[in-house]
């Protein structure tokens, strides 16, 4: 029988994302996108890891968002993801 390896966890950095432009007038794949972030109004702020599915979403909707990568995990407000 295989034994199957542990796979490790990579430590991604952590970001601060912040909604800075409204939603409306935008379509609706960047309403989802933002959605997706975990983001709902203007101002609104979520920490998320730094990793390539979240960067993408990133690179899509940069205009309307704030990000900011914080110095380590310990200073997390949000402690759910």
């Amino acid at each position: 029988m295989a034994v199957k390896e542990k796979q490790k966890k990579i430590q991604y950095p952590l970001i601060k994302i912040k909604l800075k432009k409204s939603m409306i007038g935008r379509t609706q794949k960047q309403q989802a996108i933002i959605k997706g972030l975990g983001l709902r109004k203007i101002d609104s702020e979520v920490t998320r890891e730094k990793r390539p599915e979240i960067m993408g979403m990133i690179k899509k909707v940069g205009f309307m968002l704030q990000v900011s990568e914080m110095s380590d995990r310990s200073d997390r407000s949000d402690k759910s993801q």
